[in-house]
């Protein structure tokens, strides 16, 4: 008679699973190339719009990657109650960038962009534990539609890659789509046709290849490799005192309420994706890793830092939902920091190819956001219209850019991101129709309405 046992079901959640090293290193690489061309945008639109020289702004573009690898160790890893500990990848916020620009442009200069970016980030840890609480009002009819916002807001950044970059000179060319559909289509047929392990890392395989076909059809030029140095260390305040004006902080703290609502977003989206549902303690922990972040990049002669709404649909796509797995993605983000050849090397990655593997990652968030909404009801009550105007406000921005144009600034702060006009107008219908008192009698006992909290 056998006395051998059966094996114990192993305990840890995927999302603490540590994979080898090999897949840890590939895995990680995904989620840089997926995300590197937006880390990149914010120091370049920035520096660019101050006419700085193209020393300032490599070191603004290696400052920049060093603190988004940082900043994602804090918040994939954590150490007390700074991170959220899901694989998320942190980056510069876009929802920034126009302050920015205003105060880098008006007599303040880079100082002062930094002065703001400190006190945000601070006021940032300082609030985390309000919004921790404000959880309960982010039901699956909030979330799935947040998470819906967030997919198709995506979409148009894919677009452009596909189309070969915004401001490209030839952007639009047939070259450059058809160059964005061959990676699609490898990233499909690998993803249908090869084994289970390959298929994991679908958009990898899918930029390698892309890559492979593009360099010898002359789509990119390994030129800046050879004139990147091999290693760069940014100091603190680089670019001199921080100087603090009241102006500059006010609209950068009007940045931190967005940044913070995009990344309730986006924790809550990934967490949804790994069966690891976000609390309020946990959130609060994610949200004060961000604000730590956007300290360090005050210091460190860069700008403030959210949750990477690019990567999660990685996540969803690929299925890997081990945090280690981004924890890695930083380390190698770390070492691109630190060795700008390196970073040249990711650079030289034609936009069209990283299109190609956008519109599927984009597209899952998206289609998430349609799974979480499939458990939501939406007979004799008024979901649908929650559903309905929050992706149209949402959507507007990104479909209209200039929409806002004429209104103050804090206002286009705020509404130009369709990730935080969605989404508090998602709270704010939820709560008007399925929180205040009902002009009719409950729901009848049993029947989901979506509104519970999640």
């Amino acid at each position: 008679m056998s006395t051998t046992a059966a094996p114990v079901p192993s305990s840890v959640h995927p999302v603490d699973e540590v994979p080898p090293v090999r897949q840890l290193a590939a895995f990680g690489l995904q989620h840089v190339l997926a995300m590197y061309a937006g880390a990149v945008a914010v120091p370049l639109i920035v520096g660019g719009a101050m006419q700085l020289s193209p020393a300032d702004l490599a070191y603004l573009i290696t400052a920049d990657l060093l603190v988004c690898g940082v900043a994602t160790l804090i918040q994939c890893i954590g150490f007390w109650r700074f991170g959220v500990r899901l694989p998320i990848m942190q980056g510069c916020t876009f929802a920034a960038v126009s302050p920015m620009v205003l105060i880098g442009t008006t007599g303040g200069g880079l100082p002062a962009i930094y002065g703001s970016v400190i006190v945000a980030g601070l006021a940032i840890m300082l609030l985390a534990p309000v919004f921790g609480k404000l959880l309960r009002f982010f039901p699956p009819l909030v979330t799935g539609t947040v998470i819906l916002i967030i997919g198709v807001s995506l979409l148009p950044v894919a677009g452009n890659w596909a189309a070969g970059g915004a401001g490209a000179k030839d952007f639009g060319e047939p070259k450059n789509l058809a160059l964005a559909a061959f990676v699609l289509a490898v990233v499909i047929g690998v993803q249908r046709f090869a084994p289970a392990y390959l298929a994991r890392i679908a958009v990898l395989i899918g930029i390698a290849v892309g890559l492979a076909v593009a360099v010898p059809f002359g789509f990119t030029d390994f030129g800046g490799v050879g004139n990147a140095d091999w290693l760069g260390i940014s100091t603190p305040f680089h670019f001199g005192t921080p100087t603090f004006r009241a102006s500059a902080i006010v609209s950068m703290l009007v940045v931190a309420l967005v940044t913070m609502t995009e990344t309730t977003g986006d924790l809550i989206a990934v967490g949804e994706m790994t069966g690891r549902k976000v609390e309020p303690g946990s959130l609060a922990d994610g949200l004060r890793a961000d604000g730590l972040s956007t300290v360090l990049g005050g210091v460190f002669n860069t700008f403030p830092y959210t949750a990477f709404a690019q990567n999660v649909g990685l996540v969803g796509m690929t299925r890997v939902r081990s945090r280690w797995v981004v924890a890695a993605a930083g380390g190698i983000l770390v070492l691109l920091g630190l060795l700008p050849k390196l970073g040249a090397v990711v650079a030289a990655v034609p936009a069209p190819v990283l299109g190609g593997a956008g519109l599927v990652m984009f597209g899952t968030v998206a289609a998430s956001g349609l799974r979480t909404l499939a458990t939501v009801d939406f007979n004799g009550n008024n979901n649908l219209t929650v559903v309905a105007v929050s992706v149209a406000v949402g959507v507007l921005p990104v479909g209209v850019p200039t929409v806002y144009e004429k209104f103050p600034d804090w206002f286009q702060t705020v509404m130009n991101s369709g990730i935080s006009a969605g989404c508090l107008t998602a709270i704010v219908l939820n709560l008007l129709f399925n929180h205040l008192p009902a002009k009719a009698g409950p729901a009848p006992e049993g029947v989901p309405t979506g509104t519970e909290p999640v």
